[in-house]
């Protein structure tokens, strides 16, 4: 190796040759890695046909995703290109020629391994790896045995291939140092600053007055072919990026002046009767129970892991959720509920602390919400409830336990407090063993005379899709399926809520069934909104059965059963109380990868035919909004040339930004009580 390295000449080089050196390995580089892109992206567009051609530009696609991985090569090769005036002389050749041939050996490393798991990714998500990929990094126990028994074949399949490409592209690149050879500083010095330009030219492949980013290349109606359209190796580090710079996060779709934001943000019919008066807690307000009652009720929720709406034959679903069916007829269900992201921790955001979604990561992983962040738990925390978190795997996992902790949830009950566990998979315990354990959490809380709240959280319907056997009759082979494991979470729930109807705590307890997010296929429009719609259950208690048609929120549901269990807070939360009204239009606000959309009830439709037809006003990044019309029967979203108004861009603009607002601000804190400020 040394010998290949050492850059002697043994012939009169060519003028070719002369020019090029000692930049010879980085064109090669260069040659190999657009060669594999391209052919790795030929590939994709093949498999994803259907969709691809469904955009009318495939070629014009193909050659957007050059200009892509132009700006990634472009990045890669610029720290060991800035370095060439001190490296790249003759006295230090050899240095120069180890350090670049193994900066793109580790290039080619992570560029092949990224790309090669790019289609067990799409498979799952519907997208190319994003700040997901990331983020499960963080967990190796919990991701390798979900990539183990999962997909083991596409895992083995991806290490394997890395190692034979990065095998052939070693010979490829040694081949090139062989050939690279430095004559004299004059060379390097004429060809260095013309090199250097080009490369920033790639990376900033535009002559607008921002750079190019992956918005840019959101071309298409369908968010899975944009995200063809760059590689995985980009828009992983494009995340990587974005996450440092989380705290503005919302200012990607514009910026609005504080006054402005607050004053639309807060100008819903359901607020409108409430008093701001904390200019240091712009949301803070009193909201008054509708409920009258001698003794608030307990507040369980029950947070269904993927169960969305998908399932749920009633909401237009498979049917694998008979026992949600069944418990529907005596509670209140929400046949227009919609999540707010596709993601645990936005589920839980949403649900426990009524917080609305921004394109940072969810504030249960950010720093400046692991304490004096409002939730449920804080709430009723200061109303002397004992509040506590159920899950049967890790509690660490997602940050769940620090976020939890610090925000009002004095007892934390998982794996480690599962009492001989029926069945252990790869995420933990079993949702069987989970809700035995919290039946026997409830009725010991009952028996003390403590008022509780309690958060169940599922993880059986989740991959692998582990569960026991002789459960349930399968609704499909092979067992390890999505449909098989959520009849399993459905049925293990049933058997919970049959218990808790006969013990004592059952009339003193509201509970609220709710999934954090639909499963992860997403389908073909720009944001698929189909995806985010979920079930809704309050049940318990004395509740009467009723069906809510009206659009809704996941933040609604925290400030709906604080009032319908009869207790007034003290709290920041802008979500709108359902048990007060049901009737007038709704909204809803999801959040999808980079897209924002403000999603609100048609008003020029007759009543029945509202809960049928929404209107979006869709925020892209550093692009023009865009509207559009989603039919919830055919579940179509179509996209109109009508523009948006500035009143509907800053409205929506409005939504993303307050939270963005108020968690960078740390303004999302309730009180005991609310005093009005001087």
């Amino acid at each position: 190796m040394s010998e290949i390295l050492s850059g002697r000449a043994t012939a009169a080089p060519s003028f070719w040759l002369r020019l090029s050196s000692p930049y010879l390995l980085y064109l090669r580089f260069l040659l190999l890695a657009l060669t594999f892109l391209s052919l790795s992206r030929l590939l994709l567009f093949i498999w994803q046909w259907p969709r691809v051609e469904q955009s009318g530009a495939p070629a014009w696609l193909l050659l957007q995703g050059l200009r892509a991985d132009l700006i990634l090569l472009g990045l890669m090769l610029l720290l060991p290109l800035l370095l060439a005036p001190v490296l790249a002389i003759r006295q230090l050749h050899l240095v120069w020629q180890k350090f670049s041939f193994f900066w793109l050996m580790l290039m080619l490393m992570l560029l092949v391994f990224i790309e090669l798991s790019t289609p067990a990714f799409l498979l799952q998500y519907d997208v190319r790896p994003n700040r997901l990929y990331l983020e499960y990094l963080k967990y190796p126990k919990e991701v390798f045995a979900t990539l183990w028994y999962g997909f083991r074949l596409p895992l083995l399949a991806g290490i394997s291939g890395t190692a034979l490409l990065l095998w052939g592209a070693y010979r490829y690149l040694r081949l090139g140092a062989a050939k690279s050879h430095c004559y004299c500083n004059k060379t390097l010095w004429l060809s260095w600053p013309l090199l250097l330009l080009l490369v920033f030219v790639a990376i900033r492949s535009t002559t607008q007055h921002r750079p190019a980013n992956p918005a840019i290349f959101a071309i298409t109606p369908d968010a899975m072919v944009n995200s063809l359209v760059i590689s995985s190796p980009y828009s992983v580090l494009y995340a990587a990026y974005s996450m440092r710079h989380e705290a503005s996060s919302s200012e990607i779709y514009g910026k609005l002046p504080v006054e402005q934001m607050l004053q639309s943000a807060l100008d819903w019919p359901w607020l409108k009767g409430l008093q701001f008066h904390d200019k240091n807690l712009p949301t803070l307000h009193q909201q008054q129970a509708t409920a009258v009652r001698t003794k608030p009720l307990n507040i369980v929720i029950v947070l269904q892991e993927s169960m969305g709406a998908t399932f749920v034959q009633s909401l237009g679903g498979e049917g694998v959720t008979p026992e949600l069916e069944k418990l529907k007829q005596q509670g209140i269900w929400f046949n227009n509920m919609y999540a707010t992201g596709t993601r645990s921790v936005r589920g839980i955001e949403a649900v426990v602390a009524g917080f609305a979604p921004t394109p940072a990561q969810s504030t249960v992983k950010l720093s400046n919400s692991q304490n004096n962040f409002s939730t449920i738990a804080s709430i009723l925390k200061k109303q002397g409830y004992h509040t506590q978190f159920i899950y049967g795997g890790e509690a660490h996992f997602d940050n769940m336990r620090s976020y939890f902790t610090g925000n009002g949830f004095s007892d934390i009950v998982d794996f480690t407090r599962i009492d001989k566990p029926q069945f252990v998979g790869s995420w933990g315990a079993s949702d069987e063993d989970l809700f035995r354990t919290a039946h026997a959490q409830l009725q010991q809380l009952h028996q003390q005379g403590k008022a509780f709240f309690s958060l169940i959280f599922t993880s059986s319907n989740h991959e692998p899709f582990e569960f026991p056997d002789g459960r349930i009759s399968l609704h499909q082979e092979p067992k390890a399926q999505v449909n098989n494991a959520v009849k399993y979470a459905d049925w293990a729930m049933g058997q919970f809520f049959r218990q808790a109807m006969q013990a004592d705590y059952w009339q003193d307890t509201l509970f609220l069934v709710v999934a954090d997010h639909d499963n992860r296929v997403y389908g073909s429009n720009l944001v698929p909104v189909e995806k985010f719609q979920i079930p809704a259950l309050i049940l318990g208690a004395d509740i009467k059965p009723q069906q809510i048609n009206t659009l809704a929120s996941q933040i609604d549901l925290a400030p709906t059963i604080l009032s319908m269990a009869g207790i007034s807070a003290c709290h920041p939360l802008t979500g709108r109380d359902f048990s007060r009204d049901s009737t007038s239009p709704g909204r809803a606000l999801l959040q999808f990868d980079q897209y924002f959309a403000l999603m609100q009830q048609d008003d020029r439709q007759n009543a029945l035919q509202q809960n049928e037809q929404h209107e979006l006003v869709i925020l892209k990044p550093n692009q023009q909004a865009v509207k559009g019309h989603y039919n919830k029967t055919s579940k179509q979203l179509s996209l109109s040339t009508e523009a948006v108004s500035d009143a509907e861009k800053t409205k929506a603009l409005a939504e993303v930004q307050l939270p963005s607002y108020l968690y960078r601000e740390q303004k999302f804190q309730d009180k005991t009580a609310c005093v009005a400020s001087a």
